[in-house]
């Protein structure tokens, strides 16, 4: 009866464990693929083979797509990180004394953030017409985080009312796709920027 109890009481432990380890070896797996994917993507585009991601993580495909079952859910959590140094961001320029001056700063962080990886620019355009799309669950935050600095600008008359949030966002990604099709102008997006942020008065005088 003793031995009997004790390997009832063991076997319960040991499933503990392995399940504990196998949390681990997938925790493992998916910090690996996103380092990976993150140093593909900077080196060769969003585009790159998942395969491939997948062979320097040093998994099967069948392991990268338990984790991200497209490539918009791996890029999404690739976007994570600057994503959240965008929203960080907006909260701090909040307290900007210059509201228009404040926007126009991150609209410059996004177009900058947006340039590391090839492809994310033209794939967060994509996304914004599909609520499906992984890439889409960023959107909300930062469009709140977005409309809480346009909103400041337009109250403090820097920026005509009919001006939306989402018009913005859809501009500096094509401003940031434009600019990594031109790689051999690096002042093309600031150009672009300057140019867009003179039809957000009404007198067409560029923001400050």
């Amino acid at each position: 009866m003793t031995t009997g109890t004790g390997q009832q009481t063991r076997a319960p432990q040991q499933a503990a464990q392995s399940a504990r380890a196998m949390r681990a070896d997938a925790r493992r797996n998916y910090d690996r693929l996103l380092a990976e994917a993150r140093s593909a993507f900077a080196e060769h585009g969003t585009g790159t083979s998942l395969e491939d991601v997948a062979r320097r993580a040093g998994v099967g495909i069948g392991t990268l797509y338990r984790h991200f079952p497209n490539r918009h859910a791996l890029m999404s959590a690739v976007w994570k990180d600057a994503v959240c140094d965008l929203l960080a961001r907006s909260h701090a320029l909040l307290d900007d004394p210059q509201p228009c001056s404040a926007l126009v700063a991150w609209l410059r962080a996004i177009i900058t953030h947006a340039g590391e990886y090839r492809g994310l620019s033209s794939a967060l355009m994509s996304a914004s017409h599909d609520d499906t799309s992984a890439l889409a669950q960023c959107s909300m935050p930062m469009r709140e985080a977005g409309t809480a600095l346009l909103v400041r600008a337009q109250e403090a008359g820097a920026v005509r009312p009919d001006v939306s949030i989402g018009d913005l966002l859809q501009l500096t990604n094509a401003i940031s796709l434009a600019a990594e099709e031109t790689p051999d102008d690096p002042e093309l997006a600031d150009r672009l920027l300057t140019l867009t942020l003179r039809g957000l008065k009404a007198d067409g005088q560029t923001p400050a």
